[in-house]
């Protein structure tokens, strides 16, 4: 009796051994454990903290139902303050201390560059990393996955319309001394050459600038008549606050790193009339759509402030992780999300989102964009996205 104790004992720990042996790392038989890195201190402290609690509220509706496949999800939530030397100290909290099994809507460009051979060593996918710049998806990596458009498809599709609409003969650029800014100049640039143009004036300002009148009288001087916007917020604002007070009236467009509620609560009716680049809308409380006002209203009740898009890229990137979690089974692992992701289809949204679609040669889930107008104190959808 002894010995065939003492066996059921050895066998139940080995068959436990083995169950745990099993489970990938962030997998438990009750959870999984997903990390983010925002700024949550630094100077994109308000998307940081909007594309967090966009996750968290998409996390407690998928909880609430009991979760995935039988297992909670939990999310650990690391600030790197738009740093990258930080960004690298908080992966390797993420990935050695709290073992998490996936990175999820990590921000920052520079910071996720810092952070992916991190992840990628211990065999960790970094998916939708919030940042539109094309080394999320290339060069190809199994473990990249990511759904915005860069900066430069943007201009190339954008650009072209707004031309021919406005009757546009010069055009101009204004964008900030970096791999951002000259995404947004690449692709204005190549835009024009569908209408055999080119740039009539381009001027520069470096990252921190709040003067930019010297700027603006060259492009005034230039006679343009539409300005390529290489900004995100608080350069937007100052550059069209510029031009207005010197009589200077030109069409302003902007990326989808200017679609923000705050250019037109921080600018006002200077900045009337801007279009910018952008995929999924503003959910605003009074839209005239219900599900979106539902959304939004449900988010003010939980986090006391209104959503943004930013919120929306949150909630929406935890969504689609639950799909392909599901679809990878009770006994999930990273190859398994992979094949999931590789194969699903994911439609669009409430907020207006476009269709994904991964193959396992594709790791931009769309490349497809659209634009928005500043019409009356805020954004107005104005366009529709292009046949893919």
């Amino acid at each position: 009796m002894r010995i065939s104790r003492l066996l059921a004992v050895i066998c139940l720990s080995a068959i436990s051994t083995l169950v745990s042996a099993q489970l990938q790392q962030g997998i438990s038989p009750n959870e999984i454990v997903l990390g983010t890195i925002q700024d949550l201190s630094g100077p994109l402290a308000g998307y940081g903290k909007q594309a967090r609690n966009g996750m968290l509220m998409a996390i407690g509706e998928v909880n609430e139902m009991g979760g995935i496949n039988g297992r909670k999800i939990k999310l650990i939530v690391e600030d790197s303050g738009y740093d990258p030397k930080k960004a690298v100290l908080a992966t390797q909290k993420l990935v050695s201390q709290d073992k998490i099994f996936m990175m999820v809507g990590h921000i920052g460009t520079a910071q996720n560059l810092a952070a992916m051979p991190i992840l990628f060593e211990r065999e960790i996918i970094n998916f939708f990393p919030l940042t539109a710049a094309r080394e999320m998806y290339e060069p190809f990596h199994r473990l990249k996955f990511s759904i915005n458009p860069t900066y430069y498809e943007q201009m190339l599709d954008g650009l072209p319309q707004l031309v021919k609409q406005k009757n546009v003969t010069k055009t101009c650029a204004l964008y900030q001394d970096d791999e951002f800014g000259m995404e947004v100049l690449r692709g204005a640039q190549d835009g024009l050459k569908i209408w055999n143009m080119t740039l009539a004036e381009t001027a520069t300002f470096k990252r921190g600038a709040t003067d930019f009148s010297s700027q603006v009288a060259r492009l005034k001087a230039a006679g343009c008549e539409l300005v390529v916007l290489g900004t995100i917020i608080r350069e937007t604002v100052g550059v069209i606050g510029e031009a207005r007070k010197s009589g200077y009236t030109p069409v302003f467009l902007g990326s989808s790193a200017s679609y923000s509620e705050l250019i037109h609560k921080l600018g006002g009716k200077v900045v009337e009339g801007m279009y910018a680049t952008m995929t999924a809308q503003i959910p605003y409380a009074d839209d005239p759509s219900q599900p979106v006002r539902f959304w939004a209203t449900k988010y003010k009740t939980q986090f006391n402030e209104d959503p943004s898009a930013m919120s929306v890229f949150g909630y929406n990137a935890i969504n689609v992780f639950t799909m392909a979690m599901r679809d990878s089974g009770p006994r999930p692992t990273t190859t398994k999300f992979i094949r999931s992701m590789e194969t699903i289809r994911i439609p669009g949204d409430v907020f207006g989102s476009p269709p994904l679609k991964f193959t396992p040669s594709k790791r931009l889930g769309s490349n497809a964009s659209r634009m928005s107008q500043i019409q009356d104190g805020r954004w107005k959808v104005v366009s529709g996205y292009k046949t893919q």
